[in-house]
């Protein structure tokens, strides 16, 4: 693929022109240059204002060896090409000088200027175009959750910053004044939020920014994540998206609300003779999303840690089904006031996943349902913590993967879901997770210690 940041007549995009006049207006010095590597971590360059231009026509180079699954030694010559559509000014980052920095978040390519296979953002643009193939575009909507600890000496610790609960106000919330400033910054960057509010756990949080494109979206949750993490460092606290950091209390989910639309604007998912106004393409999309559910965990729940938030009791979804009225199965149909609102919400990713990695495989799974013409299972409304065994069994109700390794067991004998990843981020992917589960293995933790050193 060519250089989208040059105009056919060889001249600059007219929107990497619009970037480089706000960068004048608003007194920019320094731009960061985002990506992220295949695990979800958050990589950047930061490169002078006046080298703006250069970055847009020429991209900026780095060496790919050095960044976790992107490509060996021999071969580690790469560029990064910004998206002009992602500048933002940062809302920490302005001095007293009153200059400025900002950020662009970068496609990688090879040194040809070839889009990189091993991108996560090239992977889930790959999924939008199969989406795109078929007619449609992915609306979605994360509710990333996360704790706020205190720190020690510049540590982060497990303290709770307040003991607050859901919804709960000031004495008890101490960090309404964070999420202001949070709110303040993100809107800062042109996000929409909605609401924020405590969790249900003691020092845990959650801010709700409006659904959006599928890309834009997944840019936005790595955004959010470096927002929350700057902004609460700056009041002496530390920030987690770790999906169980604390035993015995709720861990921290990001469920994802997913749609489809026409390209004349129109909810596919909607149908307002349906009992549950889902339209038979959100029921063969759901239906999708059901089947290839074990393999989806292994990337929306990457971490050893993810499965131990993924149990039941504490609100986190183990059962494969889905229900309109009660938040035990594995997808939910929430209410939908408009057409355009019918959505379904999937309750098992948390907020440690790589988001482009997430929605892909997501809108793979579903799409998989819509062109097999896949029939969903009728609704669960029990309570299926409450069902025994047989029980489950009665309603074919399956169980999500219990630990990282099962969940790259079902990876590996997903071709759907191997596909969507595409063959570099899969073997990459799964190489770098059977080492973190093997090694998890072998480790001795606290809780073998105290139960086994003074008994055996």
């Amino acid at each position: 693929m060519g250089n989208e940041n040059i105009a056919s007549d060889g001249g600059l995009d007219p929107k990497a022109q619009t970037v480089l006049d706000e960068i004048e207006e608003h007194n920019v010095d320094f731009l960061r240059i985002q990506f992220t590597d295949i695990l979800g971590t958050v990589k950047n360059v930061s490169i002078p204002a006046s080298q703006a231009e250069k970055a847009f026509t020429e991209g900026i180079y780095f060496d790919g060896s050095s960044i976790e699954g992107f490509v060996r030694i021999q071969e580690s010559d790469m560029r990064l090409r910004p998206d002009p559509n992602t500048f933002a000014l940062l809302p920490w980052k302005t001095r007293d000088d009153g200059t400025a920095s900002a950020r662009l978040i970068a496609d990688v390519t090879d040194a040809s200027g070839a889009d990189f296979k091993g991108d996560p953002r090239h992977v889930l643009k790959r999924a939008l175009k199969r989406a795109g193939d078929m007619g449609y575009t992915l609306n979605a909507g994360p509710e990333p959750e996360f704790f706020l600890f205190e720190e020690e000496d510049g540590r982060a610790t497990t303290i709770t910053h307040d003991a607050g609960g859901y919804f709960d106000l000031a004495p008890k919330d101490l960090a309404s004044d964070v999420r202001r400033d949070i709110i303040y910054g993100l809107e800062k960057m042109g996000f929409e939020v909605e609401a924020s509010h405590h969790e249900v756990a003691e020092g845990q949080h959650e801010i709700d920014f409006k659904y959006d494109d599928g890309l834009t979206t997944a840019d936005n949750i790595a955004t959010f994540r470096a927002v929350v993490r700057a902004i609460a460092a700056e009041h002496d606290l530390h920030s987690t998206f770790m999906p169980k950091p604390i035993a015995g209390i709720n861990g921290s989910g990001m469920h994802t609300h997913l749609s489809l639309f026409t390209e004349d604007g129109e909810n596919v998912f909607h149908d307002e003779d349906d009992e549950f106004n889902l339209s038979e393409t959100a029921k063969q999309f759901l239906a999708g999303v059901l089947e290839h559910a074990p393999a989806i965990t292994a990337v929306c729940n990457p971490t050893v840690n993810s499965y131990k938030r993924l149990v039941p009791g504490y609100e986190a979804p183990v059962y494969v089904a889905w229900s309109d009225v009660n938040r035990t199965a594995l997808i939910r149909k929430p209410a939908a006031r408009t057409p355009a609102a019918s959505r379904v919400e999937l309750r098992s990713p948390d907020p440690s996943c790589n988001p482009y990695l997430a929605l892909a495989v997501m809108l793979h799974a579903g799409l998989d349902g819509i062109e097999r013409g896949l029939d969903a299972p009728d609704p669960v409304r029990e309570n299926i913590y409450e069902f025994d065994e047989s029980t489950r069994e009665e309603y074919n109700i399956d169980v999500l993967p219990p630990n990282l390794g099962a969940a790259i067991d079902a990876l590996e004998d997903d071709d759907v879901i191997l596909d969507a990843l595409g063959k570099h981020v899969a073997e990459k992917f799964i190489e770098a997770k059977r080492a973190e589960f093997d090694e998890y293995r072998v480790a001795v933790s606290e809780w073998e210690l105290e139960k086994y050193l003074e008994t055996f």
